[in-house]
């Protein structure tokens, strides 16, 4: 892909891309799913709900105010726009929010194992440490967008229990690839479990690996974020 496009036009193009590609990769089904753009004007471009993400349009999506409330468009916003609010008013780094249902990783959450970074070098540095797998919560509920908002300050993906997978970045290519990453890595641990075991990295090739990661200007130490990340 080219560089992010800075017009809303542009935008629009662009978030039809990702959703195409999303619904390729067979990460949504039937209606699944949801992608946003945080635009000028402290505005939002967000898909429909009720639409396959193959299907979608650019005259489709809709803009929204700040709040969530409607100010373009023809169809209804989608009902999980909670949980992308969260992830922006958590993070003003995020320009782009994605959620799906990979099924592997989807898979995990509903096994309650959590899909590991620390077996490989390159996904520390992409994503930290680990990739916190969020308890059940019913959409739109309270404790839901607070403990997004708390766990978003610290990751760039998030797996939610019997749900999916949400991720940040600073473009969508960012929250695509990130998805991409967190759902490759729960390919090779299925393979592994069934070889055998998975072996991990040792706490000091993992905080070597965090050195850098910081270094790259990635993660919370990085974005001025001090203090431990939740573990509730």
């Amino acid at each position: 892909m080219a560089a992010t496009p800075t017009t809303v036009s542009g935008l629009k193009r662009d978030l039809v891309y990702w959703c195409q590609k999303v619904w390729e990769r067979g990460w949504v089904a039937n209606h699944d799913g949801n992608l946003t753009y945080r635009i000028p004007g402290r505005r939002f471009l967000v898909t429909p709900t009720s639409f396959s993400k193959g299907e979608i349009r650019e005259e489709d999506l809709l803009i929204l105010d700040r709040h969530g409330k409607k100010i373009q468009g023809r169809w209804r916003p989608f009902s999980e726009l909670d949980m992308h609010l969260a992830a922006y008013n958590a993070r003003e780094d995020a320009m782009a929010v994605l959620h799906a249902h990979p099924p592997t990783a989807t898979g995990f959450s509903v096994t309650n194992i959590d899909v590991e970074t620390i077996v490989g070098a390159e996904a520390v540095v992409s994503l930290g440490d680990k990739i916190p797998t969020l308890p059940f919560e019913m959409p739109k509920s309270e404790a839901h967008v607070e403990r997004l908002t708390r766990y978003l300050l610290h990751y760039d993906a998030v797996i939610l229990k019997n749900h999916g997978v949400l991720t940040v970045g600073k473009d969508m290519e960012q929250a695509y690839l990130r998805m991409e990453l967190v759902e490759h890595l729960a390919k090779i641990q299925a393979v592994a479990r069934q070889l055998g075991r998975v072996d991990t990295l040792t706490e000091h090739q993992v905080q070597t690996l965090m050195r850098k990661r910081h270094a790259a200007g990635l993660g919370p130490k990085a974005r001025g974020i001090s203090g431990a990340p939740p573990t509730d």
